[in-house]
């Protein structure tokens, strides 16, 4: 079995003092709450017991289920079963996921983004203050990749775009190029029959972009669709 370091991290204590007076700074950290899956019980007894210890950090006990924020898998290799677990993960937890496996192969890197993993770090690298690192990275919406993986998912997501996508008139956000035109012109304060003009097309034409985008995307109304598009980087 691989080496596993459990190092102690040093940790900030004390407050700062102005005039001789110590300054107490009430700032409150939400607790994270930690799901542990590994395959045997030594491996996760370490990782859990860890994290256990780690101010801010809660392991979920699976015999006592409750809300999750990130799940942890540690794993050989992106198998059969390790995908369908990531996939009941993302199906019933919904939560960001941070894979360590032993070795990862650059096919398997898209498949675990697709099963939320947002962090992979190679089971040699794990170190404790790695794997704590990487659970409060993904519980704050972030993602950890060494820079080989990162620039093999960079690859295959412009393979996506140049050989799937765009033949078929698509782009990664999801949107046609007249449904992107037609938010554009919303983001610009235009109103239906304005955007119609603009594109040369029917106000009827122009609603059923619209409805067709907030339809297939589940947004409530226009803003909700400008403020998609725009998230997404597309205007």
């Amino acid at each position: 079995m691989d080496a596993w370091h459990f190092d102690e991290m040093p940790r900030r204590t004390g407050c700062p003092v102005s005039g001789g007076f110590a300054m107490t700074v009430n700032t409150e950290i939400r607790t994270i709450k930690a799901l542990v899956r590994a395959p045997d019980p030594l491996t996760q007894s370490a990782i859990s017991g860890h994290l256990g210890s780690t101010a801010h950090i809660e392991v979920v006990s699976e015999q006592r289920p409750g809300p999750v924020d990130v799940a942890v898998v540690v794993a050989d290799r992106m198998t059969v079963e390790v995908t369908s677990l990531l996939r009941k993960i993302k199906n019933n937890l919904r939560v960001p996921v941070v894979l360590i496996p032993s070795e990862i192969d650059r096919s398997d890197l898209f498949i675990a983004v697709e099963c939320n993993v947002v962090a992979v770090l190679p089971r040699v690298a794990a170190t404790s203050h790695r794997i704590e690192e990487a659970v409060q990275t993904a519980a704050a919406g972030g993602g950890v990749l060494p820079a080989n993986l990162l620039g093999e998912l960079l690859r295959q997501i412009e393979r996506m775009q140049r050989e799937v996508l765009s033949p078929h008139g698509l782009h990664m956000s999801g949107l046609t190029p007249r449904e992107i035109d037609v938010l554009r012109l919303m983001s610009e304060g235009l109103d239906t029959a304005e955007i119609a003009d603009q594109m040369c097309l029917s106000e009827r034409a122009v609603k059923r972009v619209i409805f067709g985008v907030t339809q297939r995307l589940n947004l409530r109304n226009r803003p909700h669709a400008v403020a998609y598009a725009l998230r997404s980087g597309v205007i």
